[in-house]
């Protein structure tokens, strides 16, 4: 199990503890970064108050560079102690630390901190670059001028990377012995242009190897006639003798045996049957069927002939060098060998056959002494060659040096208010994990992020309470998964399958379709009309099955008809004959049962709507009351559902599904979210120049509605007493007191 981090304050601050500077947003302290001392002290803020502690490295509007230079273990995640080192290590080189919230790409030479031993290197490296550019009087580096090192090492000689190419060696003869490592032991690419080149490594085991072979060659003295009885040219002769030794053996201890006894000769030949299975195949003369035949005939005679068509084909050419190479040096120029000459040649070489056992097995020990000195000669130029070469990378290394540096400059202080604060976000100034605007349903939606599994995605990312529309976007053949949250207007009409338009950071438009949707509130109001939506929905879904089935219903009935007229005449006949002719039935006569029955129920059903309406109106001044009341019954729960989840909206489980790991709830109240979906309005100052021809025109079934609903009005007010005073006495509800009290008695 891995340690707590714990916080290291620095010097300074065990005297005086630095002070900070929050602000409460998003249900969130978070702290503001005012100086950049508030950066060179990130350290002592407790990682508790941090808003993210960790976020990937892609899918992220950020500088992917600047990322992987923090990044420090490569493992595509940034960390807080990654972003506390980084944090100091470039105020370390500054020599004030507040250039960092310019966010430029331009260093000045003067901000280093000439003082520290690492800014005196950088600006040492900087002038160094600035002159190798042509401005030696600049004071000022750009992210441009050190972005491209790659095509500035590569036009120098050495560029660090400790690869000698043939082109990098200007000596003939040093080139030569590069070429000869690259074929013996292979080459490695050089960093800049690719061109095979060789590396330490390689250098060092092939003149190891080299120098084996040498020191094999200084035992063997050509001046010694008992071990080089020719000379020089007595290697050579041993390397013929060697590759056919064996084989020279096997022929003489056949020919000693075919002597011994004649009726040997057979079978120590070749069988007819040996040659009827090489000749039921094809042949090939150098093949191990054929190089395991005997080098020449066998007989009794013990001598091998040196020439002509009795050797064996796989061996000729290697019996040819033998004969040049050792018999006609040692022994003169013969067409035959006899064994006591074989024995003769064995003795000869022997001492130089004990020594080549010990000769190394590499590709330097088939070289002659003349090659292996002149590659010897060659190893102190290539070795300093390498050495320069190697030298160049501390350069290198300054160079990653300043471009991290211009980089945090510029970059920095963007990470840290959208990873230790959500500055970027709530200020509505961009947040790096917002991928861009989804026009869609006459909204722009600006919280969005970038999606790469939108199964697993949409597990976490329920959990914030919010409605997420998940779209597919494909541009020019690419393709990008996105989740967009909309928290403002209706979502009656977001539906899979919906197209919209996304706009990326960069400004590039992408189709866009919903292919996932996750309900959820977008405010009270929408929730208020929810139940009457949904009734009205149910309602017309109803209708729609009814009048359906009712089609249905009739299509049958005409089919059945249709089918009965047509076939008419058919039926009659066959009737007639079978069954006697029932008794007439009168058209449309109707039950009289049924019709009391329904009577009786509409009656009913008027009654209960009577006394209903009856018991309401007796409620006088407290309708008003009641029908809040059955307002509340209706769009209470679903009002009550609403707040509830609007009060839990967070950003937090979006961002964690994401791959974030966000460290507080970062709430996403009614108000904001109104700023992240904004609906279509008419912009100020705009007018309409014409009404719409189109617009509804309210028909009979309206006119009746407004004429019920004012005759409702009316029977309220007078039953509330209002209309009194306008109405003569017989129509008053409630008659004056004056026309109803006696008077009083006079005295």
């Amino acid at each position: 199990m891995s340690a707590v981090p714990t916080q290291s304050p620095s010097p300074s601050s065990t005297t005086a503890p630095h002070r900070w500077q929050f602000i409460r947003v998003g249900g969130a302290d978070q702290v503001i970064f005012r100086t950049g001392e508030d950066i060179a002290r990130l350290g002592e803020l407790d990682q508790k108050l941090w808003v993210a502690l960790a976020c990937p490295t892609r899918g992220i509007d950020f500088d992917a560079r600047t990322l992987d230079l923090i990044d420090a273990d490569g493992d595509g995640r940034v960390r807080p102690p990654e972003v506390v080192a980084a944090c100091e290590w470039v105020c370390a080189r500054l020599r004030n630390p507040d250039v960092l919230l310019q966010g430029s790409d331009v260093l000045a030479l003067d901000d280093l901190d000439a003082g520290n031993a690492d800014g005196a290197r950088l600006i040492e490296e900087a002038r160094r670059l600035l002159q190798i550019q042509g401005k030696p009087d600049s004071a000022t580096l750009t992210l441009a001028d050190i972005a491209d090192r790659g095509e500035l090492l590569a036009a120098m000689r050495f560029n660090g990377d400790g690869v000698i190419t043939p082109e990098t060696a200007e000596d003939d003869a040093v080139r030569a012995t590069v070429a000869e490592i690259i074929r013996t032991h292979g080459s490695v690419p050089d960093r800049h242009k690719a061109t095979p080149g060789v590396d330490r490594p390689r250098i060092e085991a092939f003149f190891a190897e080299v120098q084996a072979a040498r020191d094999w060659h200084a035992k063997a003295d050509a001046n010694d006639k008992a071990l080089m009885p020719l000379g020089e040219p007595t290697l050579a002769a041993a390397d013929a003798t060697r590759k056919v030794q064996a084989k020279l053996d096997d022929y003489f201890a056949r020919c000693r045996v075919a002597a011994f006894d004649a009726q040997a000769v057979a079978a120590l030949n070749p069988s007819p049957e040996a040659y009827d299975a090489l000749g039921a195949n094809r042949l090939d003369l150098s093949a191990d069927p054929i190089a395991d035949l005997p080098l020449a005939p066998v007989t009794p005679r013990c001598v091998l002939p040196l020439h002509g068509n009795r050797i064996n084909p796989a061996w000729t050419g290697d019996i040819a060098a033998f004969a040049e190479r050792a018999v006609t040096p040692l022994l003169g120029a013969r067409d035959e060998l006899a064994e006591t000459e074989w024995l003769s040649i064995k003795q000869q070489l022997a001492p130089l056959q004990a020594l080549m056992a010990k000769r190394p097995d590499n590709a330097a020990a088939a070289l002659s002494l003349a090659q292996l000195d002149a590659f010897l000669q060659t190893r102190e130029p290539l070795l300093a060659l390498l050495h320069d070469d190697e030298a160049a990378e501390t350069h290198n290394n300054l160079l990653v040096d300043l471009e991290k540096l211009i980089r945090l400059q510029r970059d920095l202080v963007v990470l840290l208010n959208n990873f230790v604060s959500f500055k970027a976000f709530y200020r509505r100034e961009g947040a790096i994990f917002q991928a861009g605007t989804l026009y869609l349903d006459g909204r722009s939606c600006e919280l969005t992020v970038q999606v790469q599994d939108t199964a697993k995605h949409a597990v976490l990312a329920g959990l914030a309470k919010t409605c997420l529309a998940y779209c597919d976007c494909t541009r020019q053949g690419q393709k990008m998964s996105i989740v967009a949250a909309f928290t403002a207007g209706d979502i009656d009409f977001l539906f899979v399958g919906r197209n919209g338009v996304f706009y990326d950071r960069q400004g590039r438009d992408w189709d866009a379709t919903i292919t996932k949707l996750i309900e959820n509130p977008t405010s009270v109001a929408q929730a208020f009309f929810a139940p009457y939506k949904k009734f009205v929905r149910v309602i017309e879904e109803q209708v729609a099955k009814r009048a359906a089935a009712s089609e249905a219903a009739g299509q049958g009935t005409l089919t059945s008809f249709a089918t009965k007229l047509t076939t008419a005449d058919q039926a009659a006949a066959a009737g007639a004959a079978k069954t006697p002719a029932a008794a007439p039935r009168t058209a449309g006569r109707v039950d009289v049962g049924t019709v009391a029955a329904i009577g009786v129920a509409l009656g009913s059903i008027s009654a209960v709507l009577v006394a209903i309406f009856g018991k309401f109106v007796d409620l006088g001044q407290w309708i008003p009351v009641a029908l809040i009341g059955i307002v509340a019954a209706i769009s209470g729960p679903s009002m009550l559902i609403a707040w509830l989840k609007l009060r839990q909206r967070s950003l937090g489980p979006i961002l964690d599904a994401s791959g974030w790991a966000i460290n507080g709830r970062m709430k996403v109240n009614v108000r904001l979210g109104g700023m992240l979906s904004q609906t279509a309005h008419v912009p100020p100052g705009a007018r309409r120049v014409a009404r719409d021809p189109y617009r509804e025109r309210h028909g009979a079934a309206g006119v009746a509605a407004a004429a019920v609903l004012a005759l409702a009005l009316v029977v309220l007010a007078w039953r509330m007493d209002w209309l009194d005073h306008r109405l003569p006495t017989a129509l008053q509800h409630s008659p004056t007191a004056a026309a109803t009290v006696p008077p009083a008695p006079s005295s």
